[in-house]
Formats: C-alpha cells, sequence, structure tokens
C-alpha cells in the first residue's frame, strides 16, 4: 500500500523533505529525483537510493504526490518534459533544437487553455460496490488519464459507491482518485481531511499549478446526485464493471437525463449481465455455449438430493461462477461434490464473514472477494473434444452507423488468453505484468489457415453480438475448436458489455491492429454513443 503523505506529524515530515532537498542540491540532480529511505523510532532520516530517472506505472508514487498539489499524471508528465528541455537548453546541449521545442511546448500549453471551455465535459463513473470495483477504479484512472490530455475532451472523475437500496456519487479531486484501490477511495470520500503540510506545499507550489493545471477542480471531495450531472457534463464514460454498471441500471439513470453513454442500452446490458439467460437466447439461435445448470439458494434447501442427482447426469469437471456478475471473481474449476458443497456454501452464506475451511476446500485465500448470492451458474467444463487445436480467445469490437443510419460491427482479431492455472483469474485479465495475452490469436502457424479460421471466429462473434443487440464495443470470450477438416466451433463463454479498460487489457492491442491508438479507440466509443443519443432524442 501506498500512503500519502506519509502518517508522521508535520514537523517530522518537513525534517524530511529538508533531508531530501539537501540531497538533490549536494548531487546536482536536475528537474526531478526520487529519494528513497527511511525514518526509525528516535526520529533518524536515513537516505539510502537515489533515482534520477522514476518508475512510471501508473500506480506510481509519483504521481500520487504529485497529484497532491494537484496535478494528473498528464500534466505532471508535461511539467517534466518542459523543465527537461529548459534544462538541456541552460546546458548548451542541442541548444537550437531544445529552444525551439521550448516554444513549441509553451504555445500549446496556451492554446490547451483556451481550449478548456470548449471541450467535451466527460464524467467518468468509476468504482461501486462488487467484487470488480478495484479494476472498475483501474479502468477508470485509465480513461480519465487519456482524456486529460485531449484537446476534445474534458474528463471528470466520478466515484461511485453505496449498495444496491442506495448509491452515492461524489466527484474526486485528482488525489483522491489515485489512492490505491476503491476500498480506500471510499474510505477517502466519507472520511475526508487534508494534512496542514499538504496545504503548505500546495501554497509553495502555485507558480507550478498555474502554470500546467490552471483549471483544478478542487482539492475536497464533493457529493453529488445523479441530477447534478447534466450541469456537469455532456457525456458519461461507464468505467463499472458487473453490477450496478453492466445490468442497465445506470444506463436507466442516464437516459432518463439524456445523458449520452459509452456501452449497450438498458435491455441488451440487462440480458448480457445474466450468464444464464445469455446463454439460453444464444443456444435458442444455434450459438454454441457450455451446457449449464442455474443452482438457487431455495432449490439447493429444498431439494437438495435431487439437485445433486441432475448434477451428476451433467459428469465432472465443472466451472461454477456468479450468474449476474461481470466474470472476474469466484470463477472455479471443481471437481467434486465436497467443491460444489463448499461453493454453494460459500454463495449462499448469510454473513460477509467467509468460512475458512470452505475457502481452504476451495483452495482460495480467506481474503479473495467472493460475493454472497441466491444463486450461481454450473457449467459443463469446455474441452477439446478431438480437436487439433483448442485455445479461449478474447475478441473485441467496436459499433458505428453507417452512412443509411445502420448498426454495423467491426470485429477485431481476437486475441488467445494463457492461464498459469486452469482458469484466468482476475490479475490475468486486467493488470499489467499478469498472465500473457498474446494477439492476435494462434490459430495456425499457416498463415492462410490462420486467416480463414480468424474470418469464422469473427463471423460468429457478430453473429452472437447482433443477437444480443450489443452496442458501442463489447468483449466476448470463446473457446475454440479446430478440426483437422479445418472445421472451426467457438464456443462462448461470457459477453462483456462494458468490458475492462485498464492499461494493460488486450482490447488495445487489438485495437491497434485496426490502427487505433487508445485516446482513438476511446473516442470511438464516446462518438458512438452521442451518436446514438442524438438518434434517440430525434424518433
Amino acid at each position: 500500500r501506498k500512503i500519502t503523505p506519509i502518517e508522521l506529524p508535520n514537523l517530522e515530515i518537513s525534517k524530511i523533505r529538508k533531508a531530501c532537498e539537501n540531497l538533490y542540491s549536494y548531487f546536482c540532480f536536475d528537474v526531478y529525483a526520487r529519494i528513497d529511505g527511511f525514518y526509525d523510532e528516535s526520529g533518524k532520516i536515513i537516505l539510502n537510493d537515489p533515482n534520477t530517472t522514476s518508475g512510471m506505472m501508473p500506480s506510481s508514487f509519483f504521481f500520487h504526490q504529485a497529484a497532491e498539489i494537484g496535478l494528473n499524471p498528464s500534466q505532471f508528465l508535461t511539467f517534466i518534459i518542459r523543465n527537461s528541455l529548459q534544462a538541456r537548453f541552460k546546458q548548451g546541449i542541442a541548444t537550437y533544437n531544445s529552444k525551439a521545442l521550448l516554444l513549441q511546448l509553451d504555445s500549446q500549453l496556451s492554446e490547451f487553455k483556451s481550449l478548456e471551455d470548449n471541450r467535451t465535459a466527460v464524467a467518468v463513473i468509476m468504482g461501486g460496490y462488487s467484487t470488480e470495483r478495484h479494476i472498475s477504479v483501474e479502468s477508470g484512472r485509465n480513461i480519465y488519464e487519456k482524456l486529460s490530455s485531449s484537446s476534445k475532451y474534458r474528463p471528470i472523475p466520478v466515484f461511485l459507491t453505496g449498495n444496491n437500496k442506495e448509491q452515492q456519487l461524489y466527484i474526486l479531486p485528482v488525489n483522491v482518485m489515485l489512492k490505491d484501490n476503491a476500498d480506500d477511495i471510499k474510505n477517502k470520500v466519507e472520511h475526508f481531511s487534508r494534512a496542514k503540510i499538504i496545504e503548505e506545499i500546495i501554497d509553495e507550489c502555485k507558480a507550478i499549478t498555474e502554470k500546467y493545471a490552471p483549471f483544478i477542480v478542487g482539492f475536497e471531495p464533493q457529493r453529488i446526485d445523479y441530477k447534478d450531472l447534466p450541469g456537469i457534463c455532456q457525456s458519461v464514460f461507464i468505467a463499472l464493471h458487473g453490477r450496478p454498471g453492466e445490468d442497465g441500471a445506470l444506463q436507466q439513470q442516464l437516459e432518463k437525463l439524456n445523458l449520452p453513454y459509452n456501452g449497450s442500452g438498458i435491455q441488451s446490458s440487462q440480458i448480457t449481465i445474466n450468464k444464464f439467460e445469455t446463454n439460453k437466447i444464444l443456444r435458442q439461435n444455434g450459438v454454441l455455449v457450455a451446457d449449464g445448470e442455474l443452482i438457487t439458494k431455495a432449490d439447493w434447501i429444498n431439494n437438495h438430493n435431487s439437485k445433486i442427482a441432475e448434477i451428476e447426469t451433467m459428469g465432472f469437471p465443472f466451472i461454477a461462477k456468479p450468474a449476474d456478475e461481470g466474470c472476474s471473481s469466484a470463477v472455479l474449476k471443481l471437481k467434486t461434490f465436497g467443491a460444489i458443497e463448499s461453493y454453494a456454501n460459500l454463495t449462499f452464506r448469510d454473513h460477509d464473514v467467509k468460512d475458512p475451511l470452505l475457502c481452504d476446500n476451495l483452495g482460495i485465500n480467506a481474503k479473495d472477494e467472493f460475493p454472497m448470492k441466491d444463486d450461481f451458474l454450473l457449467e459443463k467444463f469446455i474441452d477439446r473434444a478431438g480437436a487439433k487445436h483448442f485455445l479461449e480467445v478474447t475478441g473485441g469490437m467496436l459499433t458505428y452507423y453507417d452512412s443509411q443510419g445502420q448498426l454495423q460491427y467491426q470485429i477485431f482479431e481476437a486475441s488467445e488468453s494463457l492461464a498459469e492455472g486452469e482458469i484466468l483469474s482476475l490479475a490475468e485479465k486486467f493488470l499489467a505484468g499478469e498472465g500473457q495475452n498474446i494477439t492476435p490469436a494462434r490459430y495456425s502457424i499457416n498463415k492462410q489457415e490462420a486467416e480463414l479460421i480468424s474470418a469464422k471466429v469473427k463471423i460468429e462473434f457478430e453473429k452472437v453480438a447482433r443477437i444480443l443487440n450489443v452496442q458501442g464495443y463489447c468483449r466476448i470470450d470463446a473457446f475454440v475448436r479446430v478440426y483437422d477438416d479445418l472445421r472451426v466451433e467457438v464456443v462462448i463463454i461470457e459477453i462483456n458489455s462494458l468490458p475492462g479498460m485498464t492499461p494493460a487489457t488486450c482490447i488495445y492491442h487489438q485495437a491497434a491492429i485496426e490502427g487505433y491508438k487508445p485516446l482513438e479507440f476511446i473516442d470511438k466509443i464516446l462518438t458512438f454513443g452521442m451518436e446514438r443519443n442524438n438518434q434517440q432524442i430525434k424518433s
């Protein structure tokens, strides 16, 4: 965990700052540095690791600290670039080029300021209260950071928390948005305070923020209601996964306000969030899906023996998962009746605390997220079934309106998903450095065969999207079987109407093959939402 500012008295923080400044000056550092060290029980400060080029991952300490004075990551990087150019100029290094670049950057900064009132304001809603709330925050932050460097959009980070009965919305200052995870942000907005030392540093850094962040919204979270959104933004990017977000409930709120949003509409979202209903519809339309059974709490308690008998006829192994959430937690491969009993007892528990014995039976950590539900989906495990090649893929897409106003689909090249264990974990799906996604998927070592197989997979993905009326963009997960005669079977696993948009997610790799940079891809998503909203208003 990263705690900014450090939890020490202001006087001690000031001593640490002074020690770092002295070391910075002693080594004649320029522009910026990160200095690591220790503070011991006696108050002794030990500086042991000065870094003149710091790591710049999205979770970097540097971004957290710059955010405390009001700089978002894009603004902070601009600050570093400009001061680096100025330092090179002063040192007489490539003087002519450095001077020209300085003038160009200053001109662009001035131009960017003048665009502020003309940029489209986009509320980026992140967080939530489902087991996917942390991934939602990662997605929302990434969307915010991409849009904040755009001359077209002005992002406003909005955090959603609460429960199914009552939701709360907060406009976030950038320092709170960059806290470690959704629970840290929730704690900060509900119990907000700012250390006096931070107020002093903000005052010291006014010259920096006036130049690089002239339109700071504020330094404190601001509670708002849905009805306030039209006065704040012109469009919404829903970065929520699972419920709420992918279930159509938030979309209903936004349509009442005539606000455009990303992703599918209300009806399609209500269907795709429910994996059991989605599979039933797809099966009726001739699409291959896993055979499955919805296990309800009432049935499990009242008809336990008959339910066990039904399960036995299907044959092991099974995949168990929540039926009406995004599929990033509590997805397990079950090989015995004991494992099914443990999974059911954990799902149907009536309190937050998880029984360690049940967790141990399932091979999961007692700290892992595991939602309480009144039902879960038990699906027959999908295997090779005699195919010469068998792989798991995930494919993204975009929708757009043609010149006649008809909905068209652009299906991306799918990625091949490789899991370290028997199924993909949450981290492998969304976080950098975890798992492996290969884009495009390795359907065959023969190029012509690979293209033929890819075309068949794309046709099936578009068929699925049209059946479910998916709009805007989505991600479809599936297994692909390729037989000796090049017969291809595509077995659909799930449809994500609001796919994860973390920096590491492979939908960006797929969009890149189609020629879209990440910001251009996000722009396409937002543009479609606005065009759809205009059509709905006209009709």
